[in-house]
């Protein structure tokens, strides 16, 4: 009986034995929250920030906890500066990683334990996420997430550059964003007014470019961090876009686009231009457009009316050529800007297309493309006559054209029925000659304009003289082309009864038009005029003239002057 107690209480003790577990021998790790991307992982001699809950194993009483502090714990792994298990269960952990790490007394605290808080042979966990992970042989790291296609040029040190970032810890976590304020950051480069790190990640940018900047802590704010939104010993990773770069150095970059053929004349100091543009800013977003008002910029060249940059680049343009200039911001607005148009500092880009362009001195400029054989006859001043026209802008818009008329386009010259620079190239003309005329906006609608003409705008024409009537001075109705018969009643009279009815009288006029030997008005109804020359002779409206009626118009004007003078 007593041997057969024995032999139970033996195999209860086997039994007992092999149900409870003995002392760990190693560390065990529970990884119960891993990232999906792990771009690093802790090895021996890494720097790690991260967060803990430290309980023990037997009650789960907690003994120490970063996150109550408020401050994570910072520490080099694999060198001895933490208890043994921690250096082997940080081991491989990634950032953003969870895990729980159990330790034994043997590779913690031992026997002894620590500060009365840490009990003799306690075996410990923790419960770690890790926020961070850098190298003293780390370097900056760069990955560009984008980049134009076209990139003439790149940042170097003592650029100024204006760019935009969102700034996280390597966790994710967002310590800053320049979106957030709705201002670029702006800045000289590798002057030592950023971060080690951020000088050096700038380098080599193209505007538009954007890129990933991971800066270890020793870069970047060290041991203090920087205020309460990056903690000390920090990794950061900024998401850069460079929005512009200039050096203080820079001059005015001017790309030609288009030259028409068969330019002669340029822009200089002193000439008014109008032009269309189209400005941006270096990545491209607009800020401004003479398109978008319908209506071109106009302006004096070289004399300070626009920013230095644009009154430089407007030299040297010919008409209808097309450029690109870019304008650093010490040649444009400098570093205040325009209101909440242009921010300080910007390169400013325009898109130029010159209309045209004049000096106030320029005359009429007539270009005969067709003259007739035995031109003699020529026209001048009170001449009527008929002729074709197309009036264009510079740029070739076609403004008005006498082929789209209702009816043929007369003028007599000299009355200022037409604008004065048109009268010019009017003038001189032969039947059948063509012309082209460039005209001035002062000899043209001037400043204001008129209907479909812009105002300032220099106008061509082509013209085409298709009749010439011969005109008569202003205030005559009929003119001998000779000498007139002498005496003159006589010569009017032509039935001999010393009298002249207004049909005798007319006879008369049209036989020295026949005969070359006179000239009525022209463009106004001979039988009008005629009319009007008989009552003007006719001073006692009898309904016939005599001799004694009859005066020239030369000797009316002697007799008054004669008068005057008395």
């Amino acid at each position: 009986m007593d041997l057969l107690v024995c032999v139970l209480l033996f195999v209860l003790h086997v039994a007992a034995v092999t149900c409870t577990p003995g002392p760990l021998v190693d560390i065990v790790v529970d990884r119960y929250d891993i990232p999906k991307v792990c771009p690093r992982e802790v090895q021996t001699e890494d720097f790690v920030r991260y967060h803990f809950n430290g309980t023990f194993h037997e009650d789960g009483k907690k003994f120490d906890s970063s996150h109550d502090r408020g401050k994570a714990f910072i520490s080099q792994v694999g060198l001895g500066r933490l208890i043994t298990g921690m250096d082997r269960g940080l081991q491989g952990m990634c950032v953003n990683e969870r895990r729980r790490i159990t330790v034994p007394p043997h590779l913690a605290y031992g026997s002894v334990g620590t500060g009365g808080v840490i009990p003799p042979d306690a075996v410990l966990v923790f419960d770690v996420l890790l926020l961070d992970i850098w190298n003293a042989e780390d370097k900056v790291q760069i990955r560009t997430l984008s980049k134009p296609a076209s990139c003439n040029r790149t940042s170097v040190v003592s650029d100024y550059i204006r760019y935009h970032y969102n700034g996280t810890l390597l966790s994710g976590e967002a310590f800053d964003s320049s979106y957030s304020r709705n201002a670029s950051y702006d800045t000289y480069l590798g002057q030592g007014y950023l971060i080690k790190g951020m000088d050096e990640g700038l380098l080599g940018m193209c505007v538009g470019e954007k890129r990933i900047i991971i800066i270890p802590p020793f870069l970047a704010y060290g041991e203090n961090g920087s205020g309460t939104r990056i903690p000390p010993q920090a990794t950061l990773v900024f998401e850069v876009l460079l929005v512009d770069l200039f050096n203080p150095k820079d001059d005015l970059m001017v790309q030609v686009k288009e030259v028409p053929e068969g330019c002669i004349r340029r822009t200089k100091t002193g000439d008014y231009i109008r032009y269309h543009y189209n400005g941006t800013f270096q990545d491209g977003s607009p800020f401004d457009s003479s398109y978008q008002r319908n209506s071109t910029y106009n302006t004096y060249i070289g004399m300070g009316y626009v920013i230095r940059g644009i009154d430089k680049a407007l030299q040297g343009l010919c008409i209808g050529e097309k450029r690109r200039v870019i304008v650093p911001p010490h040649m444009a607005y400098g570093e205040e800007g325009v209101g909440d148009l242009i921010p300080g500092s910007a390169v400013l880009v325009f898109d130029i297309h010159v209309i045209d362009f004049h000096n106030p001195n320029d005359p009429v400029h007539i270009k005969v493309t067709h003259k007739p054989e035995g031109c003699s006859v020529k026209s001048e001043t009170d001449d009527l006559i008929q002729y074709r026209y197309n009036c264009s802008l510079m740029d070739g818009t076609l403004l008005y054209s006498s082929d789209k008329l209702d009816s043929p386009s007369f003028t007599t010259l000299g009355t200022n029925n037409v604008i004065s620079g048109l009268e010019k190239g009017l003038s001189g003309m032969c039947e059948g000659e063509r012309r082209e005329v460039i005209v001035p906006p002062h000899w043209g609608h001037g400043e204001n304009g008129a209907g479909g003409v812009p105002g300032s705008a220099v106008l061509f024409f082509e013209l085409e003289l298709v009749e010439l009537q011969k005109g008569v001075p202003e205030g005559y109705m009929f003119v001998w082309l000779g000498d007139s018969p002498n005496p003159l009643f006589p010569a009017m009279d032509l039935n001999g009864d010393n009298e002249v009815p207004l049909e005798e009288f007319s006879e008369f006029l049209m036989l020295q038009v026949k005969e070359g030997k006179g000239r009525l008005r022209p463009g106004t109804d001979a039988d009008t005029i005629i009319k009007d020359m008989f009552n003007n002779q006719d001073r006692n409206e009898d309904g016939k003239i005599v001799e004694d009626e009859l005066k020239l118009k030369t000797d009316e004007e002697s007799e008054r002057m004669k008068r005057d003078e008395l």
